[in-house]
């Protein structure tokens, strides 16, 4: 995939450096030269020796080899290179490169670079959610740096939350994306296409809803394979909990309600060539929002629901014959009987079908197993795998469609 790629691989100082020895060694399998640089201090989480064995070159540190004199040519590894990627990135490393410091072998390079720059970040969460780190992190956007966000868990200080470097194979798959993007060969060059993905919160009062667990996963990874394939992607999404600032460019439209998301969806549609519905929209909605917060009682509060507008039975209704329309069915059980029963009543050329039954897929997670049902009834089935991995999957069979 990455035959002939030159890439180099900048480290800093960072626990999660060990995960550098399994993107080296990835990069390497895809067929790519890797050069590694490293800051100082990344030494002291990972050995050059293993670095240098994976990759097979010399691990780059410093600027002067002070015994010889002898020099690393920044320049000529900044010329070098196809891309430069910098994984992982610290705090302190992204707050020198958003203000051009230039005190270490990595940042001479980086300022040197002729080609695109992927940065992979990973601190604890309050480093990454501190004003300055977002600052920094919207100048280097601002720069032209493809920032691969970062992921939620387990943290090195022991909490949970926003911070962790994307593992190796997720930034595998993205360095591939971003080459495949600039190959003249995409397949959906040209074509606009509706994505909607999370979830949608209904308005009980001003700080209560009615919503669900969805996080928004699988549709930005739709909406990153689409863009990777060359599509022009307009993102409908509600409150998801990722982020979407990726190395895919998309057109991203913010809704919070199913009437909202409706609207926009039915907005956009006439002009897309398709449309991927994988939000996780609400059913039901409450028949009265209180503008004020409902006070605690101590009687039982009953909240009435009316059905949401059907945003993939209204596309299909309008869906031209050029056009195509991708759902999604979240079933516990007769799920192939629900899911062909829903492609059909709304004009669907593909539904996605999930099982809660299957452990690993559904909601919250980054993996899902899927079946892809088509019109003719025929059912595709794939193991369980990440949802980058079964984005990837949708899209080649959205490409066979026709």
């Amino acid at each position: 995939m990455l035959k002939g790629k030159k890439i180099i691989l900048g480290i800093t100082g960072s626990i999660a450096a060990y995960k550098a020895a399994f993107l080296v060694r990835l990069l390497v399998k895809n067929g790519a030269d890797v050069k590694v640089i490293m800051t100082p201090t990344a030494r002291e989480f990972i050995a050059p020796l293993t670095l240098s064995t994976l990759s097979g070159h010399p691990v780059l540190i410093d600027l002067f080899q002070k015994d010889s004199g002898q020099w690393t040519n920044h320049v000529d590894l900044g010329l070098w290179a196809d891309l430069m990627i910098v994984a992982p990135v610290t705090a302190n490393t992204l707050a020198k490169m958003a203000t051009g410091t230039a005190d270490n072998l990595l940042l001479t390079v980086y300022l040197s670079a002729r080609c695109p720059v992927i940065l992979a970040p990973a601190m604890d969460m309050d480093m990454f959610l501190h004003p300055t780190t977002q600052s920094n992190l919207e100048t280097l956007k601002e720069n032209r740096n493809l920032i691969i966000d970062t992921s939620v868990g387990e943290l090195a200080s022991g909490l949970s939350g926003q911070g962790r470097m994307e593992e190796p194979e997720q930034i595998l798959h993205k360095i591939v994306e971003f080459f495949d993007k600039k190959s003249p060969e995409l397949p959906l060059k040209g074509k606009k296409i509706l994505v909607t993905a999370g979830p949608t919160h209904e308005a009980i009062d001003p700080v209560r809803f009615v919503g669900n667990y969805s996080s928004g996963k699988m549709g930005v990874a739709l909406a990153d394979s689409l863009a990777a394939r060359g599509a022009e992607v307009h993102l409908v999404a509600g409150p998801m909990s990722v982020h979407t600032d990726s190395i895919s460019a998309y057109k991203l439209y913010n809704v919070t309600s199913a009437e909202e998301m409706y609207q926009k969806s039915v907005e956009l549609f006439p002009e897309m060539d398709g449309a991927i519905l994988s939000a996780a929209v609400s059913d039901f909605t409450p028949i009265e929002s209180s503008d004020k917060k409902i006070k605690s009682k101590q009687e039982d509060l009953v909240i009435r629901l009316k059905p949401t507008k059907d945003i993939a039975a209204k596309l299909g209704q309008l869906k031209s014959g050029k056009q195509w329309l991708v759902g999604f069915a979240l079933e516990t059980h007769d799920e192939v009987q629900n899911a062909q029963d829903k492609l059909k009543k709304k004009n669907l050329d593909l539904i996605i079908l999930n099982s809660l039954k299957n452990q690993g897929a559904g909601f919250g997670g980054d993996t899902n197993k899927i079946s892809i049902i088509d019109r003719q009834g025929k059912i595709e089935l794939f193991g369980l795998k990440s949802k980058t991995e079964v984005a990837k999957d949708i899209v080649d069979s959205i490409i066979n469609l026709k």
